[in-house]
C-alpha cells in the first residue's frame, strides 16, 4: 500500500512538473469568458467552426513561444522591454488597453463562475462572486510563487471536464470531422464578428504578457538560474523545453475549444437553442438535451477554469502596469514590497467584481471584449515578433527565421479577420 501511494505521489509530481508557464497560459486561455464564447460559437453555426480551433493552434503555439523567449532571454517581461527600447506612447497605450480588457474579462469570468456555483448549489450568485473575488485576491496577493503556482498547476486538470462532456452526449463524428478539415466559411456579419471573437479569446494579449512573465519568474525562483542572454551554455536545452511547454500549453487549449464547440454543436444548435448569454447559460440548456451529469461537469468546469483565469488576468494585468510604471513587480515578493504590482491586482479584480451589479448585458460583454482582443492583439503581436528580432533586446538570442515567419503570419492573418469584420459593417 504504501510502495503504491509512493508511486502516485511520484507520478503526481511528474505531471506537475511538466506544467510549466506555457501549459498554465494555455489552459487559462479556456476562461469562463472563452468558454461562452466558444459555446455560442457551436450554439449558433453547428459544426460549421469546428476548423477554427486547427486553424488557431499553429498560430497561437508560435506567437506564445514568441512571448516566452523573450522574458526567457532576456529576463524582463514585455512591459519592461517596451519601456526599456521603444516609445513611451507605444508603452502607455498597450498597457492602458490591456487593463481595460482584463478588468472587463474577470467580470464577466466571475459572474459565470457565480452562476455556476448558483447551478451547482440552488443558492443566488451574488454572494458566490463576491466570495471567488476576495479568494483569488488573497491567493495571489498573499501566497508566493513558488507556493501559488503548484494550484495553478492541478486547476489547469479542470479543462478535462469539456473533453469528458462530449463523451456524454451523442457526436455523428463523420459530420463533425468533415467540418473539422474541411472549413465552411460565410462572409455574413455575424459569421465575421464571430471569427474575430474566437480569435480574440484565443490569442489574447493578456497570455503574451502572462507567459513572459512566468519566464521571469522561473528565473527568479530556481536557485543558480539566469536569463539565457547571460547563460548561452543552456540556450538549446532551456529553448527546447520552452517550445514544447508551450506546444503543450497550446494544444491544451484549442482541445477544449474544439470539445466545446463540439458538444455545444451537437446538442444547442441541433434542437434549435442559439442564443446563449453565458457559459452557465450553456450548462443549464444540456441538462435537458444530455442529462443532468453533463451540464453539471460543464458548471464544474467553469469554476476551475475560472479559478485559473481570473489570477492570470489580473497578474497580466499587474505585470504590464507596474513594469511600464517601474515599479517591483513579481508574485514571488511580499505584499509590502511590491505595493504597486498587488495593488493593480486587487484593484482589477475588485472593479471587475463591482460590473457585475451594474446590469450590463453579459454576452455583449463578452463578445466585445474579445473583439477587443482580436484587435487590439494585430500591433502587440508585430511589435512582439520586432522585440524577439531586437538585438538590443535579445543579444545574440533572436528567434530563428522560421519562428519569425510564423509570428508574423499568424499577425498578417488575425489583421485580415479584424479588417474583415470591420468590413462587414
Amino acid at each position: 500500500m504504501r510502495k503504491h501511494l509512493r508511486k502516485v505521489k511520484e507520478t503526481s509530481r511528474y505531471i506537475a512538473r511538466l506544467i510549466g508557464p506555457g501549459v498554465i497560459t494555455g489552459a487559462s486561455d479556456d476562461d469562463p469568458s472563452g468558454i461562452a464564447t466558444y459555446a455560442q460559437t457551436g450554439a449558433t453555426f453547428g459544426f460549421g467552426m469546428l476548423w477554427v480551433a486547427l486553424f488557431t493552434f499553429p498560430l497561437m503555439a508560435a506567437i506564445q513561444e514568441i512571448a516566452g523567449t523573450i522574458g526567457r532571454v532576456s529576463g524582463k517581461g514585455i512591459g519592461t522591454n517596451l519601456r526599456l527600447h521603444y516609445p513611451r506612447v507605444l508603452l502607455y497605450s498597450t498597457v492602458s488597453l490591456l487593463l481595460i480588457a482584463n478588468t472587463l474579462n474577470i467580470g464577466a469570468d466571475l459572474g459565470a463562475m457565480g452562476e455556476a456555483l448558483e447551478l451547482l448549489f440552488g443558492i443566488r450568485s451574488t454572494p458566490f462572486v463576491i466570495l471567488l473575488a476576495v479568494l483569488c485576491v488573497i491567493l495571489e496577493v498573499f501566497l508566493p510563487y513558488r507556493k501559488y503556482v503548484p494550484i495553478l498547476r492541478w486547476l489547469v486538470m479542470s479543462l478535462f471536464a469539456y473533453v469528458i462532456t462530449a463523451f456524454i452526449v451523442e457526436i455523428p463524428w463523420g459530420e463533425a470531422l468533415f467540418a473539422t478539415f474541411i472549413p465552411q466559411i460565410t462572409f455574413t456579419k455575424e459569421f465575421l464578428m464571430m471569427l474575430i471573437a474566437v480569435i480574440g479569446t484565443t490569442i489574447s494579449p493578456y497570455l503574451f504578457f502572462w507567459q513572459s512573465a512566468q519566464e521571469v519568474e522561473e528565473i527568479h525562483a530556481t536557485p543558480g538560474e539566469r536569463p539565457l542572454i547571460h547563460d548561452l551554455l543552456h540556450e538549446e536545452s532551456e529553448l527546447r523545453k520552452l517550445r514544447v511547454d508551450t506546444i503543450l500549453g497550446m494544444a491544451l487549449s484549442n482541445i477544449v475549444t474544439f470539445f466545446i464547440i463540439l458538444t455545444t454543436a451537437a446538442t444547442l444548435h441541433k434542437n434549435g437553442i442559439g442564443n446563449i448569454q453565458t457559459a452557465a447559460d450553456a450548462a443549464k440548456a444540456l441538462e435537458p438535451l444530455a442529462g443532468k451529469f453533463a451540464s453539471l461537469l460543464f458548471a464544474a468546469g467553469i469554476i476551475g477554469t475560472g479559478l485559473l483565469a481570473i489570477p492570470v488576468l489580473a497578474g497580466s494585468a499587474a505585470y504590464g502596469a507596474a513594469e511600464a510604471l517601474h515599479l517591483p513587480t513579481g508574485l514571488e515578493r511580499r505584499a509590502l514590497k511590491a505595493k504597486g504590482f498587488y495593488g493593480v491586482i486587487t484593484a482589477a479584480t475588485v472593479i471587475g467584481l463591482f460590473l457585475n451589479f451594474l446590469g450590463i448585458d453579459p454576452i455583449k460583454a463578452l463578445i466585445g471584449v474579445a473583439v477587443i482582443n482580436g484587435v487590439v492583439s494585430v500591433p502587440l503581436m508585430a511589435l512582439l515578433v520586432h522585440m524577439a528580432s531586437n538585438k538590443k533586446v535579445m543579444g545574440s538570442l533572436t528567434i530563428h527565421r522560421g519562428l519569425r515567419w510564423m509570428g508574423w503570419l499568424t499577425t498578417f492573418l488575425v489583421a485580415l479577420a479584424s479588417i474583415g469584420y470591420f468590413v462587414s459593417f
